[in-house]
């Protein structure tokens, strides 16, 4: 009883701070909409940037292949015992021929890539230096690492060099870890700057492309292609659960690095492999988003008047990407918002603490190339009324 009560109270606490969260009630989705409650919404709070998982074409064709090809629904077994089905070959170099370098390993998802790679390539005598904002999962990678750890002021290149210089000479190997697209601000790393710095500093740059792949670049590699520096950053991690409309993750690097993940990395080794069905609409996604730059170009479109429409109302819209976060402050102003979105039609879900920092609250407003203007049209009257209400 004493344990029950306790979570209770804790949970009551959470109500409270308006922190509480339930699990959204999705009955159906279909292109750009979304039914939760019976009320069918546009749907604003999906990673599915390039509308690929809502392509009923694409999924079509590949239902198609399924029976002829026989792809399990299960593999079963962990790659390094039976699970390693011969797409896993074929992804895997897809990867690494698409990013031009020498290998690439597929994970089964970002989470288990973040608390995998810097445990394994660390120990009690390196350091690694990590970005104040970033994802959840790479602060529980660093935790589980054996190696010490700082994090540097979000984005401020100057206070990481100044841990960089301090801690020169002091460490067998020191890391920097960075997103290049934060996920709740939508502001981008400064690669090229970081690459200087791991340069200058003999350190090992680790970036993470979740919300940069199939977005950002000609190629849809991400920001990396973009900034000119795919060669320059020692590993490259990568999502297929977002614009690549699948599930999985991967990381591209050079072959002596994945030959010591694949023997070390204890969230790829002590796992059951991704099933063939997945591993084969993967392919097929990467290969289709390759080609999709000009729905990349009409995304950024669409982001950049968004956010000018929402700043010219005074509002707080930080970033510079397809993300497109309308700060609250207050966690009850964001579910208030969010709220009124909702009775409007529109699915904007709120985020708050611990996901972002004490006091930012906020609605996060994720856009796809499949949505024009004019399905955005109303929104940002309808946010700064509310907002200013308050």
């Amino acid at each position: 009883m004493q344990f029950q009560e306790r979570i209770r109270r804790e949970l009551d606490e959470l109500r409270r701070q308006d922190r509480y969260r339930e699990l959204p009630p999705v009955t159906a989705r279909s292109g750009k909409e979304i039914t939760l409650h019976g009320s069918t919404l546009l749907n604003l709070s999906s990673n599915d940037y390039l509308g690929l998982g809502d392509d009923p074409m694409l999924l079509a064709g590949y239902m198609d292949t399924l029976a002829e090809n026989g792809y399990a629904m299960t593999s079963s077994s962990s790659r390094l015992l039976t699970g390693n089905h011969t797409l896993y070959d074929h992804l895997d170099r897809a990867l690494a021929a698409l990013y031009r370098r020498e290998a690439a390993l597929v994970f089964n998802s970002g989470y288990h890539a973040n608390i995998g790679i810097i445990p394994a390539l660390t120990n009690r005598h390196d350091l690694v230096l990590s970005d104040r904002l970033n994802h959840a999962s790479i602060i529980d990678g660093l935790k589980i690492s054996e190696a010490p750890y700082q994090r540097y002021r979000h984005r401020d290149y100057d206070h990481l060099e100044e841990l960089l210089a301090g801690a020169e000479g002091r460490y067998r190997q020191i890391v920097i870890v960075s997103e290049s697209v934060f996920s709740m601000d939508g502001d981008l790393a400064d690669l090229s700057r970081l690459v200087e710095l791991k340069k200058r500093y003999g350190a090992l740059l680790v970036i993470d492309e979740a919300h940069g792949v199939g977005v950002f670049g000609e190629r849809g590699l991400g920001l990396c292609e973009t900034a000119g520096v795919v060669e320059d950053i020692d590993i490259i991690t990568g999502t297929f659960g977002k614009a690549l409309a699948s599930t999985g993750a991967y990381a591209v690097t050079s072959s002596l690095v994945r030959e010591y993940l694949i023997n070390t990395m204890r969230s790829f080794i002590f796992t059951t492999a991704l099933p063939p069905v997945v591993l084969g609409w993967s392919l097929l996604t990467l290969e289709r988003q390759s080609a999709m730059a000009s729905e990349r170009r009409a995304l950024f479109n669409l982001a950049a008047k968004l956010r000018r429409e929402l700043i010219g109302r005074g509002l707080d819209v930080p970033g510079e990407s397809h993300i497109v976060p309308v700060v609250t402050g207050g966690n009850s102003l964001a579910i208030a918002l969010a709220s009124k979105l909702r009775d409007a039609g529109f699915l904007a879900l709120p985020v708050r603490p611990p996901t972002v920092p004490e006091k930012s609250a906020r609605i996060r407003i994720s856009l796809r190339s499949t949505l024009e203007w004019g399905d955005l049209s109303r929104l940002p009257e309808l946010i700064g009324a509310a907002l200013h209400e308050n």
